[in-house]
């Protein structure tokens, strides 16, 4: 496998050099599992081809440095050693464990996140990705405000002590323990700082996700950074939980078109027309696997 800059059009052949690289694993990992434990044997020729991406990835972006290619030029790559490596995988899944309606939807959206985020790993506009903030380290912050707060009323010692107690309750309210403000993306663009949270849609049992995304980003909105929050929805349609989010004033929900849009105007780089003109699910997967999606009405998950 030679790898330079043309690698984001050879398709075909990188298909080829996963297939065979999937080969090989499948034959390791049936001798080390047996049929009847199929997800052990999903998992492992997963961690195989993933392994296989990544050294393909690494030896890119050594090239890269060497030649100094653009941002430009190592994402449109990556893209297509990431959608081979996918098309791939989902293969090798199928032959040892057929996908079933609700293995193989949860699959796709997990897919879709890390797929989108490359567009702000190797960004074309000028962003940066920073380290969102420990919850243990904003409580903190806010209990010392307050608690200065406290200290300089004109009251008893006695009723500092009390409005503390109270305000220790609300905190035991919020949470029985620590919330985690770390989302799927963080950057930084034109000086303003941005989380991000992608979803492949919304299910009819999201309510606590929904719940929790409200107070993550009620709790970034009243820091003193400006945070602003943003949901990437994959699908066209979604339910009342996306509204929800979409109407609570706190987060910025963008679903299908929209989203893409969204991408393409932060990283600076049209994900939608790259999937338009180099993904085609159908022709791209071997025919064992189109047809078991076909008859299982599977296809429609893998609207990118």
């Amino acid at each position: 496998m030679n790898i330079d800059k043309t690698i984001k059009s050879r398709k075909i052949e990188l298909l080829s050099y996963f297939r065979n690289r999937s080969s090989e694993a499948l034959t390791v990992v049936k001798a080390k599992f047996a049929e009847t434990q199929s997800d052990k044997r999903a998992r492992a020729i997963n961690e195989s081809l993933n392994q296989t991406k990544a050294v393909l990835i690494t030896t890119l972006l050594q090239q890269a440095e060497k030649e100094n290619w653009t941002n430009l030029e190592k994402l449109e790559c990556i893209l297509m050693i990431t959608y081979c490596n996918i098309v791939v995988m989902i293969e090798s899944r199928n032959s040892v464990r057929p996908y079933e309606y609700m293995d193989f939807s949860r699959r796709v959206g997990e897919l879709w996140d890390p797929f989108c985020k490359l567009c702000f790993y190797y960004p074309i506009n000028n962003l940066s990705l920073f380290i969102p903030p420990l919850f243990s380290e904003v409580k903190k912050k806010m209990t010392d405000e307050i608690s200065d707060y406290i200290e300089n009323l004109s009251i008893t010692k006695e009723e500092k002590q009390e409005l503390k107690r109270y305000y220790d309750k609300v905190w035991d309210l919020v949470s029985s323990g620590e919330i985690q403000l770390e989302l799927d993306l963080h950057f930084s663009h034109n000086n303003q700082k941005y989380v991000v949270d992608f979803k492949s849609g919304f299910g009819s049992n999201e309510k606590g996700n929904t719940n929790r995304l409200l107070l993550v980003a009620t709790i970034y909105q009243n820091l003193d950074e400006n945070y602003k929050c943003l949901l990437f929805v994959r699908a066209e349609e979604n339910n009342s939980y996306f509204n929800t989010l979409k109407n609570s004033g706190i987060w910025n929900a963008y679903c299908g078109s929209d989203a893409y849009q969204k991408i393409k105007e932060y990283s600076g780089y049209d994900l939608r027309l790259w999937s338009d003109t180099n993904i085609d699910w159908a022709t791209d997967l071997d025919t064992e696997t189109t047809a078991h999606l076909t008859e299982n009405n599977l296809l429609q998950y893998l609207l990118w």
